[in-house]
């Protein structure tokens, strides 16, 4: 198979939510902030182009759609969205994908920065369809109830009206814990996390040349959060995203694996490596694949 890392839109979000209880004077480094005391952030997808069986075309599967362009322009400047087109759109197309040709949807789970991409753009005065017309959906269990009966805390992240979209589909599929997806197949496994929201979907993708790759979602957002105690103010248990942190980390490290990153804006990929200190870091960096 071939993995291609697909950009979306970017944000510009505030850097003292995206880094919890870190330092400024250390998170600005990483990141360094614009007058408002926001940081750059990417909305990057994984795009899977299986091989073809005889006779048959290859799956083309998408690890999430990122934050799309479905908000208002009043909506797209308070969440920071830097453009009014739909980046993700453009970006498939220079690959040669119309959005007729995604097969599958992979959602981590259904914060509109994740999934408004699944919508297309915003036109006065015209409802929102599904950018992807012939796909499936593959969501957890948890993640697909969350977003149904959101709590209060979050309840602003979610697009209310996608729910009944994707099941009028009838191409969705709820994935239990512990169950591989029967739209997938047996080359994609997930790691279930509950730190950052209910049912954190984390696939890992086998069959690339290079090793197994993990799209780490929000339990790691990009390079600066593999540091352990690095978390974001919108996680709801961060010291219990700490450990399932470290213990998909670990994995990874064991199995020579990638790490995919989804908001990192200069950091797609890149394997994870401890140093003598049990300190874990990034190595063989890359700013894109494929």
């Amino acid at each position: 198979m071939e993995l291609l890392s697909i950009e979306g839109n970017t944000q510009r979000l505030d850097g003292g939510a995206m880094f919890g209880n870190c330092p400024r004077a250390l998170w600005e480094k990483w990141a360094p902030p614009d007058e408002r005391h926001r940081i750059t952030l990417a909305c990057r997808a994984l795009l899977v182009r299986e091989d073809a069986a005889p006779g048959e075309r290859a799956r083309n599967v998408l690890l999430e759609a990122g934050i799309g362009a479905f908000f208002d322009p009043k909506m797209r400047e308070r969440f920071g969205v830097q453009e009014d087109r739909h980046v993700l759109l453009d970006s498939l197309a220079k690959v040669g994908l119309a959005p007729e040709d995604i097969d599958v949807v992979v959602l981590s789970h259904l914060h509109f920065d994740h999934a408004g991409g699944l919508l297309t753009p915003w036109k006065e005065g015209e409802a929102p369809r599904l950018a992807f017309p012939n796909a499936a959906y593959v969501v957890s269990e948890r993640a697909w109830e969350r977003a149904k009966a959101p709590h209060a805390r979050d309840r602003a992240s979610f697009i209310p009206e996608l729910q009944g979209m994707l099941e009028e589909t009838g191409r969705l599929e709820v994935v239990k814990e512990g169950a591989k997806s029967a739209t997938l197949g047996d080359a994609y496994s997930f790691t279930i996390s509950e730190g950052h929201t209910p049912g954190l979907m984390l696939t890992r993708v086998e069959g690339w040349s290079e090793g197994p790759v993990t799209f780490l979602g929000d339990l790691v957002p990009g390079a600066p959060w593999v540091h352990l105690p690095i978390t974001m103010g919108y996680d709801r248990y961060p010291e219990l995203l700490i450990d399932e942190k470290q213990a998909l980390l670990d994995r990874i490290v064991a199995e020579r694996g990638w790490a995919f990153f989804t908001h990192d804006p200069r950091v797609a990929a890149a394997r994870i490596a401890r140093d003598a200190k049990g300190k874990y870091g990034t190595t063989d960096a890359r700013a894109a694949l494929g």
